[in-house]
C-alpha cells in the first residue's frame, strides 16, 4: 500500500475507533504533525510507523507488510566516532583546566606549545562530540537543542581562537577575558540545557533531568562566582550526553523500534 492510499486508510481507520489525531498519539507515540502528514499523504513513513500506526489501531499489520521494504537504519559511522571523540574530550577538559588555573594564578609556568596542543585537542574532540549531536538530532528532532549545540559549537570556535592567539603571541592575557569567556560558556550550557529539557517521552525522563543539570551547570559557571560548584553538575551532564548518545546510538537500526523515537519525541 502507497501513498495516498495509506493515509486514507489510517484516517479511516482512527475515525472508525474514534479517536482523534492527538489521541492516536498518545497511543503509539508520534506527534501529531507526524499523523497529519501521513494522513494526507504528504510523507511516505518506514515500515517500522506504518507497524505502529496499526497497531495502535488494532489492524493487521500482515495484510499491508508486503508492500513495504525491509528496512533498517543504519547507523552512521560518525557517530561512533563523535562518541569516541566525547571520551576523549571528557578526561582532556581536565587537563586544560588545571592548566588554565596554574597559568592564571601563577604565571606561565606550562610550556606554552603544550598548553596550545591540548587547548587544540580538547577543542577538535568536543567539536566533534558537539557535531554528532547535531547529526543526531535529525534522528530524535529538537530544534531548541538544534540551535544550542550551534551556538555552543561556535562560542568554542570563537573562544578557543582567542585562547590560542593568547598563547602563542602573548599580546592577551587569559585571566583579563577569562570571566568573560565563562560567562559566555554558561549561557551556553545552560541553553543546551533547556534544549534537552523540552524533549518528551523519550527514555523515561532522563533527557529532562539531563537538562535540568545543564540548566544549574549553566547558571552557576554564567555567575563567576559558583564556577568551582558548577563543575559538579557539568561534570554529571557531559557524562549524561555521552550515556544518551550511546542509547541513542543503539537504538538506530532497531527495524522493530518506531519512528516515536526518533522523529517524534519532540512536541513543543
Amino acid at each position: 500500500m502507497k501513498q495516498p492510499q495509506l493515509g486514507k486508510k489510517i484516517s479511516e481507520l482512527r475515525k472508525a475507533k474514534g479517536l482523534t489525531q492527538e489521541e492516536l498519539v498518545e497511543k503509539c507515540n508520534l506527534n501529531v504533525r507526524t499523523i497529519q502528514r501521513i494522513e494526507s499523504g504528504e510523507v511516505t513513513p518506514r515500515s517500522y510507523t506504518v507497524k505502529a500506526l496499526f497497531e495502535a489501531l488494532d489492524y493487521q499489520w500482515e495484510e499491508v507488510k508486503s508492500g513495504f521494504a525491509d528496512e533498517e537504519r543504519k547507523v552512521p559511522a560518525y557517530l561512533y566516532f563523535a562518541f569516541a571523540a566525547g571520551l576523549v574530550y571528557f578526561f582532556l577538559a581536565f587537563f586544560e583546566i588545571g592548566m588554565e588555573y596554574d597559568w592564571i594564578q601563577e604565571g606561565v609556568k606550562t610550556d606554552t606549545s603544550a598548553f596550545v596542543g591540548v587547548k587544540l585537542g580538547t577543542f577538535l574532540t568536543y567539536a566533534a562530540f558537539i557535531y554528532g549531536w547535531i547529526r543526531l538530532e535529525s534522528f530524535i528532532p529538537n530544534p531548541v537543542l538544534k540551535i544550542a549545540l550551534w551556538t555552543m559549537l561556535g562560542a568554542s570556535v570563537i573562544w578557543y581562537s582567542v585562547d590560542c592567539f593568547a598563547l602563542i603571541t602573548g599580546q592577551l592575557a587569559l585571566e583579563d577575558y577569562y570571566l568573560v569567556k565563562l560567562s559566555s560558556f554558561g549561557l551556553c550550557y545552560a541553553f543546551m540545557g533547556i534544549g534537552y529539557l523540552t524533549y518528551k517521552k523519550l527514555w523515561s525522563n532522563i533527557p529532562q533531568i539531563l537538562g535540568a543539570v545543564g540548566l544549574i551547570a549553566g547558571i552557576l559557571i554564567f555567575s563567576g562566582i559558583g564556577v568551582i560548584f558548577g563543575l559538579i553538575p557539568l561534570t554529571l551532564f557531559e557524562i549524561g550526553q555521552l550515556g544518551l548518545m550511546i542509547w541513542a546510538i543503539n537504538n538506530i537500526g532497531r527495524s522493530s523500534s518506531p519512528d516515536s523515537f526518533f522523529t517524534a519525541d519532540f512536541q513543543g
